[in-house]
């Protein structure tokens, strides 16, 4: 079967074109404004990427169009399916169908930390033998594609709470059926499609009637948004996280930074994870993946010890360079949650080493301006910020800056942005650059510019 994808270069989409690949199907795709990772993972893959969304790139036609949620009526491509009577489907309907049934799927889900949790327990099981299949919003370290089908009836997904496309606004994860389901947690986002926290509620509860009694559901007790969702009924099995004594699977933190950390499990020691990753974030993080492992039959103590093996997930605090002493790294940070959680967490890692943010709010919550009041302060741990204003956000970062805790600056130039920072850099610094998206390529251009003053300086 010909299957063609629109918004093939999308984190989900991408990956879905990976297992239809995988499954034998001719895959081709178009979208818009490509950049890696995920053009580069799908070109190595052999699928035919097309730029834009010409009706050409639909002739001769496919045997079937997977539609992703980026694409609204008016958009050529669509409106040449709708005309042309040509078959269709939304992304998670097709792996709903073709992909998840007869599988244990594990499912992870929250506003933030799917990707980093959903790529952490893809790796427990797959070192302690499951060989699970997975499908990942990014591209786990330790595997090099963010999707894969194994001959193992263990699924992992990312279960991402945004609609599905424009014929169907339920949230992506109502199609998958989890028999383990891990909530991370839950604040206010995506607020292009949801008017307020209570429509995400309703979503996550919707995953909640999904799964069966003799399930799981992994969340952290803390969690209030959550407390609300799973007080509208849970019929499943529960088992809670966090730091508190009662909690089911309970961290006690050894090093400050998160990297090292003891794990109860209902009271009893099970184990101590030693890893090279920072930030309570995190080891919430690995408390789930663990928590959801074990479900399945990872002994505590095997998921445990492979937390020491796990590299990480692309632009998720990825290490890109390290240039004279200075470290640039790539982080997807797109909430103020998630930018305060990293920043926090590197500065437990460096201590008094200089640690410069450079942030492009670029996510349709951050063009809306909804968290613009917690920018500023979700900032508090850097030394310096570097705030990017894209074209198309509809309000001024003016505010922000006056409101900042430390020293920052406005740009509308990344050029500018690259060439204040290569005359400033010494040596010794942090520098986080943080964006849902390409931004500009903001990383290689820095890290080139860095490359090339080192190199021509004298020794």
């Amino acid at each position: 079967m010909h299957i063609h994808i629109l918004g093939i270069c999308g984190t989900f989409m991408g990956s879905l074109a990976i297992l239809a690949r995988q499954l034998g199907h001719t895959v081709t795709g178009s979208d818009s404004g490509v950049y890696p990772p995920m053009s580069t993972q799908l070109q190595e893959q052999g699928i035919t990427l097309q730029e834009g969304y010409d009706p050409s790139h639909l002739q001769p036609a496919p045997d079937l169009v997977v539609i992703g949620n980026a694409l609204s009526r008016g958009n050529p491509a669509v409106e040449y399916v709708l005309d042309r009577g040509l078959p269709y489907v939304s992304g998670p309907q097709w792996l709903a169908d073709h992909v998840l049934p007869g599988r244990w799927v594990l499912a992870c889900a929250g506003t933030h930390g799917k990707t980093t949790t959903s790529s952490l327990l893809a790796w427990l099981l797959h070192a302690n033998g499951f060989e699970p299949g997975f499908l990942i919003g990014g591209v786990p370290e330790n595997f090099g594609v963010s999707a894969r089908l194994t001959d193992s009836s263990f699924f992992v997904i990312e279960a991402d709470e945004y609609d599905c496309a424009f014929f169907d606004k339920r949230s992506k994860f109502v199609h998958y059926r989890p028999r383990t389901a891990v909530l991370n947690n839950l604040e206010y986002d995506h607020a292009d499609i949801f008017p307020d926290l209570a429509a995400i509620q309703r979503q996550f509860h919707h995953l909640v009637r999904t799964i069966p009694a003799t399930g799981r559901i992994v969340s952290p007790a803390a969690d209030a948004a959550l407390r609300e969702v799973l007080a509208q009924g849970c019929w499943s099995e529960r088992e809670t996280t966090g730091f508190g004594a009662d909690d089911d699977w309970r961290a006690q933190l050894i090093e400050a930074d998160g990297s090292c950390f003891d794990v109860y499990h209902r009271g009893a020691l099970a184990g101590r994870v030693r890893w090279s990753h920072t930030g309570q974030h995190n080891v919430f993080n690995a408390l789930s993946a663990i928590a959801a492992a074990h479900h399945v039959g990872v002994r505590a103590a095997d998921a445990i010890a492979a937390c020491a093996d796990f590299a990480g997930v692309k632009r998720r605090m990825e290490l890109v360079a390290r240039i004279a002493d200075i470290s640039v790294y790539d982080d997807f940070a797109h909430h103020p949650t998630a930018i305060a959680t990293t920043l926090e967490g590197l500065r437990a890692r460096v201590g008094d080493g200089k640690v410069i943010a450079v942030i492009e709010p670029r996510s349709n919550t951050m063009r809306l301006g909804v968290h613009r009041q917690r920018l500023a302060p979700a900032t508090a741990c850097a030394d310096q910020v570097l705030w990017y204003q894209p074209p198309g956000l509809d309000w001024s970062l003016g505010d922000v800056l006056e409101a900042s805790p430390v020293p920052t600056r406005l740009y509308d130039d990344i050029d500018r942005i690259v060439a204040d920072l290569t005359a400033q850099l010494r040596g010794g610094e942090h520098v986080v650059i943080m964006s849902n998206g390409g931004f500009g390529g903001i990383h290689q251009r820095l890290a080139q510019s860095l490359r090339q003053l080192h190199q021509s300086a004298p020794q």
